[in-house]
């Protein structure tokens, strides 16, 4: 079985949608969705420096316009995905890319969503100064009494032995100061604590643009951050997209649902390369491709030739937090 994954923030880089605009119709497209986000996407894809990417208001719209460019590459509709990929997943933000991916929203009210999404935690983002890092290693248990020590939120279980501490600046420092033995604590380019209660203003805004979208049915199931079950409907997952916004992000649940269907390979589109690397730690034996620029296009239909095919069975459909 093939799964798409669709990366969350921090995963952008400067230049990196360049070569992508060598191919027929991106630009275009491209121009298309920066109307629709009131931003030159275009410009943030290949000449803007990576602190303008750290603005969450920019890096938000970017990945997910880019992550659907990407795909479309590839698989031109939801259906073409669901023929090709048992089932998909965003981390983060990614998840909108996901929806948008499968038909469970259209591409035009993810980018409607992702640009009020990245307002309204620039928003949060600016009340207190916060941010996150990444706990690479040391005991589980340590870690997270480590974290509670120092008042720090696990906004990220990511698995392979990677949490993302989220919290103010100066926890942030005494967790530096002070990390988990045998651990490494690698501070994030990200302008907030995201997926932690400093996101609450954020989801009130989302749930009052979310009561008036009529969601589809994603073509593929997707395995959501909350828990890692496969959801189907869209105005279930809509609920929970809402509601991520301040709730942390269990990829490694996520991951485990993978291994549950017997995944065997595993594409990452752009901005490629993180969610990858974790995919190498924690999939032993599955095949992985970044999708980073069109020289890989070959390689990833290949391997929907080789992978593609299967479709996960959805068992909670209904599902909603």
């Amino acid at each position: 079985m093939l799964v798409f994954v669709f990366p969350g923030q921090g995963s952008q880089s400067p230049g990196f949608l360049a070569p992508w605009l060598e191919l027929p119709g991106v630009a275009d497209r491209l121009r298309w969705a920066s109307a629709v986000v009131g931003d030159d996407l275009l410009a943030h894809g290949t000449v803007s420096d990576a602190e303008t990417l750290r603005d969450t208001a920019v890096a938000q719209p970017l990945i997910v316009a880019a992550g659907l460019l990407g795909l479309r590459e590839l698989v031109a509709s939801p259906a073409e995905l669901a023929a090709a990929a048992g089932a998909v997943a965003g981390h983060s933000v990614g998840e909108l890319t996901a929806a948008a991916a499968t038909g469970a929203l259209s591409a035009e009210q993810a980018l409607v969503l992702v640009r009020e999404r990245g307002r309204g935690m620039a928003a949060a983002a600016a009340v207190r100064p916060t941010g996150m890092s990444a706990v690479l290693g040391g005991d589980p248990d340590e870690v997270a009494a480590t974290l509670a020590r120092h008042g720090l939120t696990p906004a990220n279980a990511n698995g392979g032995g990677q949490t993302v501490a989220a919290g103010t600046v100066e926890a942030l420092a005494a967790l530096a100061a002070d990390p988990p033995a045998k651990a490494r604590v690698i501070p994030l380019q990200v302008a907030g604590a995201f997926h932690t209660e400093h996101m609450a203003p954020a989801v009130g805004t989302l749930a009052s643009l979310a009561a008036g979208i009529d969601a589809g049915t994603a073509s593929a199931p997707i395995a959501a951050n909350a828990d890692g079950e496969l959801v189907s409907d869209g105005a279930a997952f809509l609920q929970r997209l809402v509601a991520q916004v301040s709730r942390p992000v269990r990829w490694d649940l996520v991951t485990e649902a993978f291994t549950r269907l017997g995944v065997t390979g595993l594409i990452e589109v752009p901005p490629a390369g993180t969610l990858t690397n974790l995919a190498k730690r924690t999939l032993k034996g599955v095949d992985v491709l970044a999708l980073k620029t069109p020289d890989d296009l070959d390689k990833a239909r290949a391997m929907i030739t080789e992978h593609g095919g299967a479709a996960a069975t959805v068992t909670t459909s209904e599902a909603t937090l």
